[in-house]
């Protein structure tokens, strides 16, 4: 089952300890006899523990004695028959498509809602021997399936449709042929390249064949002869279409741009080296980055959405691939991996007096009241986002860390960075920098978080937390001694590790797909240290969706998380491997859960507060943390 990267607070520092007493078990809240092989477990994006059997798919809801749903209609599912759909409540289940006979024989589909464990779509039930698509859409909540659908004449049965369904009734929308059931003539491969593209009025279908659109009842708008395009994407008017082709090679991408009513807008479609991993339409034209696997670098180019011309005379120089990229109102903003900072203009000027040098890895953009911060695995600084001037004097310099924290500290104005054991202070007035502690955490970790709690500084790892006064002083170091290797690394193999709530839409199905709608969104350089609102924008996203497991989900994140005060860790007790839950203020254990078990397998929830662990090869215990 895919491990994605959902943006459930889960984890991200992930497992701490303490020795203690010998201990007795503790009594679940919730036991689930499954009653067959449970083979991974899976904490959603909604709270949902979603089990892996040797029989099929559960849903487990703590809340609830029973499991929410159970689908055994394929059997056991492999790790690729398995679809978590990022920032939904839904899973794609597939059985067949990998196939070398899946052109041939039959192939299943199903839309599971596990939040209210309804079985959405079944391609069995709904009559369907081939599913060549499934796209689930988003801010609609539609389904788009491609197949054949066993329905109808002999010649209907053999003719390839598209079928849209309405995902909150579960109905179907509209459906429609994609080629004219019975004709006399050469047979035409009409199959489905990419991902439709759903608009206000209109349906785009990419084909072997071109562009088919259709009306949101199935009626003929227009064909284009564009074939084999990949992905979409609108410009707010929905007026102008943009669309992504992968060349044969698989090594570049060609552009095209088409009018709402089929019409080719460019005179030549427009090749970009490597393949599209960022697309913005712009006012003053169109961003795109692209990543070249083999070169080991992106490209920036701007071009005209009129006729699809560079509008840059030369493009910036990235030598690596780019890991920040920000629309500014003078320009774009853009931090390279592995190590650089730029800023060009929509004419393509460079706006910076001369790029930016950093170490590798640019851990944090952000803005902040003095200008752009940034930190690295090797140094910190902050720039005038006008001029690229440093506003400190002087980069601040460490030890390239495997971990770098930091925080804001309000009340006495000042930033405070944790790497390689050394906290270092920074007045934001001034930009005087100087070393606040030193601190040395046990099995050679280095503080991963960092934040203020009532004028003392906390810092954690995996196995050590730790309180400094605001002077620097320590209050408090308790270290919690990890399991053996082998369990250890067997734990964190089932476990989705996240580093932030934020919606990481790097995982949208293509690049740009979230640029031009509100939903998911990603065009942000947040404020720093903005506490919440990646958990705000994230229920927001979900309550714009007018769905009940949405609103659910929405719920979740504008609840408070159970990590506000207290810290998850494994660790090693007298009687065997445990969990135990730490007060962040005092490093007090406040809870502590035995799992008799030397290789654990387990998942927290730390925004609601719970543990699921498998206890057997058939149970699963859910424990509440909160109590």
């Amino acid at each position: 089952m895919r491990h994605l990267k959902q943006f459930v607070l889960l984890f991200a520092g992930i497992l701490i300890v303490n020795s203690v007493n010998a201990q007795k078990a503790e009594t679940p809240n919730q036991t689930y006899n499954l009653g067959t092989k449970i083979n991974e477990m899976t904490l959603t994006v909604g709270g949902i523990l979603v089990a892996a059997t040797n029989d099929g798919l559960v849903g487990i809801d703590p809340k609830q004695s029973a499991p929410v749903f159970t689908f055994n209609n394929f059997g056991k599912l492999s790790p690729e028959e398995t679809e978590f759909i990022p920032a939904s409540p839904y899973i794609v289940v597939s059985q067949g498509v990998g196939s070398k006979f899946a052109g041939i024989a039959k192939t299943k589909r199903a839309v599971i809602n596990y939040v209210n464990g309804k079985v959405i779509f079944n391609s069995e039930t709904d009559s369907w021997n081939q599913i060549y698509t499934c796209n689930i859409v988003l801010p609609q909540n539609k389904l788009i399936i491609s197949g054949i659908q066993k329905e109808g004449d002999k010649f209907e049965k053999m003719t390839p449709k598209v079928a849209v369904y309405d995902l909150s009734t579960q109905k179907l929308d509209f459906s429609f042929f994609l080629d004219k059931p019975g004709r006399v003539g050469i047979a035409k491969d009409f199959s489905v390249t990419g991902v439709p593209l759903l608009l206000k009025e209109i349906l785009i279908i990419p084909t072997a064949q071109g562009l088919l659109a259709k009306s949101h009842k199935g009626d003929d708008l227009w064909q284009c002869k564009i074939k084999g395009v990949n992905w979409m994407v609108a410009d707010e008017t929905e007026k102008e279409i943009y669309g992504f082709e992968t060349t044969t090679n698989g090594k570049n991408t060609r552009i095209h741009k088409i009018g709402s009513n089929g019409e080719e807008l460019w005179k030549d479609d427009r090749k970009v080296q490597g393949n599209v991993s960022n697309f913005q339409i712009l006012p003053e034209g169109l961003a795109v980055v692209s990543d070249r696997v083999a070169a080991e670098e992106s490209e920036i180019a701007f071009l005209s959405a009129s006729t699809g011309e560079d509008l840059w005379e030369k493009a910036p120089k990235t030598k690596g691939f780019v890991q920040h990229f920000y629309v500014q109102d003078d320009g774009i903003l853009f931090g390279i991996q592995q190590g650089g900072i730029n800023k060009i203009s929509f004419d393509g000027k460079t706006l910076f007096k001369k790029p930016l040098k950093t170490g590798e890895n640019i851990m944090v953009m952000a803005e902040s009241p003095q200008g752009l911060i940034y930190i690295t695995s090797e140094d910190a600084n902050i720039v005038n986002l006008k001029t690229g001037d440093q506003v400190w004097d002087k980069p601040l310099k460490y030890k390239n860390s495997s971990a770098v924290a930091s925080t804001f500290d309000s009340t006495q104005n000042r930033y405070l960075i944790a790497a390689d054991g050394d906290i270092y202070a920074i007045d934001a007035s001034s930009g005087n920098a100087n070393e606040l502690a030193k601190v040395k955490f046990d099995e050679k970790e280095v503080a991963n978080t960092m934040e203020m709690r009532n004028g003392n500084i906390f810092l954690s790892s995996s196995q050590n937390v730790m309180t400094l006064g605001s002077d620097g002083n320590e209050i408090y170091h308790e270290y919690f001694k990890s399991p053996s290797q082998s369990g250890f690394v067997k734990v964190l193999s089932g476990v989705v590790a996240v580093a932030s709530t934020g919606l990481a839409m790097a995982h949208a199905a293509k690049a740009g797909m979230n640029r031009t709608n509100s939903y998911g969104s990603s065009n942000d350089l947040s404020n720093y240290n903005d506490y919440g609102k990646e958990n705000k924008r994230a229920a927001d996203m979900f309550a714009s969706i007018g769905d009940a497991s949405f609103a659910m989900m929405s719920k979740r994140f504008k609840a408070t998380a159970a990590t506000e005060n207290s810290q998850f860790i494994l660790t090693k007790l007298d009687s065997g491997v445990g969990l135990v839950k730490v007060n962040k203020d005092s490093g007090k254990v406040e809870k502590e859960i035995l799992l008799k078990d030397k290789k654990p397998e387990y998942q927290v929830d730390e925004i609601a507060g719970v543990l699921y662990y498998k206890a057997d090869d058939k149970t699963i215990y859910a424990y509440n943390l909160q109590k």
